[in-house]
């Protein structure tokens, strides 16, 4: 018995599951790819985690270096990652089972879906601020979202229709959209940057004084765990139809320089509107204390461009979540998968809304704790494909016990020793939640690596050192 085997179709709804594309249906360039990774990355969130990086006590400059390096770097891995999409014509998740076994592989395939519905929820949390500040405006009332249960669930809804649309339709749909949606709402973002540059107080961005290496080196930590480090695992969803004589060093290049040039900016300028305003670092709902930075009359414009960016980052990641959801093993064409997931993180921005006193809290506390897994992931992954070029078609889709992907009772224990070992060592150096009352924090979390970010690096290492060690990384 194998997992859903739809058959591609000509139309632009894209029926294909997770089956393996064939050779000669993969057409993609990795042009392509830059737009899909630029358009998923022009979103409002880049600018508070600059905000972020100067309340660690980085001046602007130093922000820009931790931005260039945390988003290109970490987005160089994405690419990297995406090399076994071209090789496999898989979902990642999907190719993953080749190297954790078909039971193995459960539990990095719910890791992922979590972090992306996590990341959904986020995105559309921010998104419905932004359409409830719209709505607002034009009648004029508060912008406090309990104060408008109905019209706050109307926003969510329609951004999750919006989402729904592209990421329902498929591939060929949502690479057309993002490379022409990236022009529209891009420019909007330069209108909108070029005003919120006017009000930033250079004296205070001047006098600033600059934080040790230390700092820096933390802020990369950051800046890789929310940016890179969360796309890694749908890298090969999108990159699963380029073509086989497509090479590698442009697929990392596409990745890198895709999602490297906005988010530098947007970074950069989250972190000289802060240094101005140390408020929005703390800010509750960041839409709305940007809001306030500009006139009135320029909200409008602002508002549509960070409704925009979201959405254009919820297609990728509900278009991956979706392909992952059937390879946790759920029976149902692809757009149903795409709809169970939207219906979730529906629920879950109306919790964070309606419900929940902090939002951008939550948000980095997430994304600390999830990096840590994902990169034990990355680490075994990529250690793996140092040595394979080939994924076998009709095993991956087989998770029976005639799978040649079955190895010890469906689990390749090498694999999965490597990532579990790698999670441990990881929450050893990890601090998440707010720094008077963390959430959670390891017991080397004081340690130089703990109180430098760079937990989520001791986990790439041990993950890839282990696996290798135990031969797993030999064919």
């Amino acid at each position: 018995m194998t997992t859903t085997s739809e058959e591609p179709t000509t139309g632009p709804l894209e029926t294909r599951g997770i089956e393996p594309v064939p050779a000669d249906e993969r057409h993609g360039r990795p042009a392509q790819l830059f737009w899909v990774w630029f358009a998923a990355n022009i979103s409002i969130l880049g600018l508070p985690l600059g905000a972020t990086l100067v309340a660690q006590g980085l001046t602007v400059w130093q922000a820009v270096v931790v931005a260039a390096v945390g988003s290109v770097g970490s987005f160089a891995i994405v690419g990297a990652v995406s090399i076994a999409g071209r090789r496999g014509g898989a979902p990642g998740l999907t190719l993953s089972r080749a190297v954790f076994g078909v039971r193995g592989n459960i539990g990095p395939t719910a890791v992922s879906l979590i972090s992306r519905l996590g990341w959904e929820t986020v995105n559309t949390t921010t998104a419905a601020f932004a359409l409830l500040s719209l709505c607002t405006i034009l009648v004029g009332s508060g912008p406090a979202a309990t104060g408008h249960p109905l019209l706050t669930v109307a926003c969510i809804a329609v951004f999750v229709l919006l989402t729904v649309v592209v990421s329902g339709l498929g591939h060929a749909v949502l690479v057309s959209v993002q490379r022409w949606a990236t022009w529209v709402f891009g420019a909007l973002n330069v209108v909108v940057g070029a005003f919120l540059i006017a009000t930033v107080d250079w004296t205070a961005v001047g006098a600033a004084t600059p934080a040790p290496v230390g700092a820096m080196i933390a802020g990369v930590g950051v800046i890789a765990a929310g940016t890179g480090i969360g796309w890694a695992n749908a890298s090969a969803d999108i990159s699963r139809y380029q073509a086989p004589g497509v090479r590698a060093g442009s697929l990392v290049l596409s990745a890198a320089a895709g999602a490297g040039i906005p988010l530098v900016l947007l970074i950069s300028l989250g972190s000289t509107l802060a240094a101005g305003d140390p408020s929005l670092a703390d800010a509750g709902d960041p839409v709305a204390a940007i809001r306030a930075l500009l006139p009135s009359w320029m909200a409008v414009p602002y508002l549509v461009a960070a409704f925009g960016g979201l959405l254009l980052s919820n297609h990728l990641s509900v278009y991956s979540a979706g392909l992952t959801t059937l390879t946790l093993g759920l029976r149902m064409p692809r757009v149903y998968a795409v709809v169970v997931d939207v219906v979730v993180t529906f629920a879950g921005a109306i919790y964070f809304i309606l419900v929940a006193d902090d939002f951008y809290g939550p948000f980095i506390a997430f994304i600390s704790l999830l990096a840590v897994p994902i990169t034990a992931w990355v680490g075994v992954f990529a250690t793996d494909m140092l040595r394979r070029s080939h994924y076998d078609p009709v095993a991956l889709m087989d998770v029976r016990r005639t799978s040649a992907y079955w190895y010890r009772g469906g689990v390749e224990w090498r694999a999965v020793t490597a990532w579990g070992a790698a999670i441990v060592a990881g929450y050893l150096f990890v601090t998440a939640g707010p720094s008077d009352a963390p959430w959670f924090s390891g017991p080397l979390a004081g340690s130089w690596f703990g109180e430098n970010g760079l937990g989520w690096v001791v986990t790439f290492v041990v993950a890839a050192g282990i696996y290798g060690a135990l031969g797993g990384a030999r064919r």
